[in-house]
């Protein structure tokens, strides 16, 4: 392989929030970055929407956070809720005042950051953009990293890099190349996602923007952005794709969570797998993951694009250092530091509200909604809940981790 030689430029794989944050807080440090993107212009699919306090905490830095909240929707409150009997614990992020310059969750969907990153980046001579890019193979020696791109008409172009970041998703072609394993599970039921502009609020009494609703037969969640509130619904993954996304189908389901007279209006669907799965390793030599790249777990909670974001952050840190001279091994207590909140917080707590959600035993289920109602009476235990869910509490804790 053709030494890339250290200053060629840091190449990042995958253009979403991620590898968009790592590359600005890189080239901030004033170094060339190299973004390569599979698709012909930024996704704006409706994905993520959901910004946890000290994710707004870190964009502050860019100067991003404030325009987010114009765009989005201010989320002091979120909740769980019995499907027949309504509220079971309201939780009030207005308590972690002090200890964020955010203390709510904003609903804003992620397209929004990724272009008010770009529109940042592409001011930056040093940063190049390269759309129907798709990362397909990647290599490296002591030197360097080669990235192999395709292009839709099937051709391949090798790019030379003196690093390179895989942010290309959970089906990461970075990670494969490297070989590193990436174990878990894939949960059973499909989610679908359905978009309406039915004002749920309206509706039901006392309903949070965000709501986690419980149920022995089948839970469901809802989010409020500021055009639709988005409901996602457990599916049979034995259902046929074209029955569970047609129109009839949809209609009928929405129509079980909350009957209506007439058809609800929908936006967008989409049915999709999750899995619940870290990867082995983070960082093989020169090649370094984040985000879905690193870790996926069922968005119960909306700790998947923020993880990916504390991880882009984390990584740009130590890898500036290490461009500007410290020890390449600096690049392990970023895997390390990230890893473990992968798996012992993130995953932890999106499968811990799964499992509320989901519980069909009777006693069992009593029992886990009288704690998060007890929860959230008690001011301690409610901040210390928030303190855990809201992400902070985890990010402070890594300075424990050598």
């Amino acid at each position: 392989m053709k030494s890339a030689g250290p200053r060629a430029p840091v190449l990042v794989a995958g253009a979403g929030p991620v590898g968009l944050v790592a590359a600005a807080a890189l080239a901030e440090e004033g170094i060339p970055v190299t973004i390569v993107e599979a698709e012909r212009d930024l996704p704006d699919g409706l994905r993520a929407s959901t910004f946890h306090p000290p994710t707004l905490d870190m964009l502050d830095r860019f100067g991003l956070s404030s325009i987010l909240v114009e765009q989005g929707l201010i989320c002091p409150q979120w909740q769980f809720r019995d499907r027949r009997d309504g509220p079971v614990a309201t939780f009030d992020l207005s308590l972690l005042a002090g200890e964020t310059a955010h203390p709510y969750r904003l609903q804003c969907e992620q397209w929004r950051l990724t272009r008010l990153l770009r529109d940042r980046l592409i001011e930056n001579p040093a940063v190049n953009f390269m759309y129907d890019a798709r990362a397909v193979d990647a290599s490296q020696d002591a030197d360097g990293v080669t990235l192999v791109i395709e292009r839709p008409d099937g051709s391949r172009e090798s790019l030379q890099g003196s690093w390179l970041i895989g942010a290309d998703g959970a089906r990461s072609a970075v990670r494969k190349a490297t070989g590193i394993g990436f174990e878990g599970q894939t949960i059973p039921e499909l989610y679908l996602t359905c978009s309406t502009t039915f004002q749920y609020q309206e509706a039901m009494p006392d309903l949070t923007n965000i709501a986690y609703i419980s149920d022995p037969e089948e839970w469901f969640v809802l989010l409020r952005t500021t055009s639709v509130w988005r409901l996602l619904l457990p599916t049979d993954a034995n259902e046929p794709e074209e029955v569970m996304l047609s129109d009839a189908r949809i209609q009928q389901r929405m129509q079980e969570v909350l009957p209506k007279a007439g058809d609800y209006e929908i936006r967008h669907r989409t049915a999709y797998r999750v899995h619940e799965r870290v990867a082995e390793r983070y960082v093989s030599g020169r090649i370094l993951l984040a985000g879905d790249a690193a870790h996926v777990n069922n968005p119960l909670g909306g700790m998947g694009m923020n993880g990916g974001i504390h991880d882009a952050f984390n990584l740009a840190e130590k890898l500036a250092q290490v461009w500007h001279g410290a020890d390449a091994a600096l690049m392990g207590r970023y895997e390390r530091q990230r890893q473990k909140v992968a798996r012992d917080v993130v995953q932890q707590q999106a499968l811990r509200n799964r499992a509320t959600l989901n519980q069909r035993d009777p006693a069992v289920r009593r029992a886990s909604l009288d704690e998060l109602r007890a929860t959230a009476e008690n001011p301690a235990r409610h901040k210390e809940y928030l303190m855990r869910t809201s992400m902070i509490a985890s990010l402070r804790a890594l300075d424990e981790v050598a």
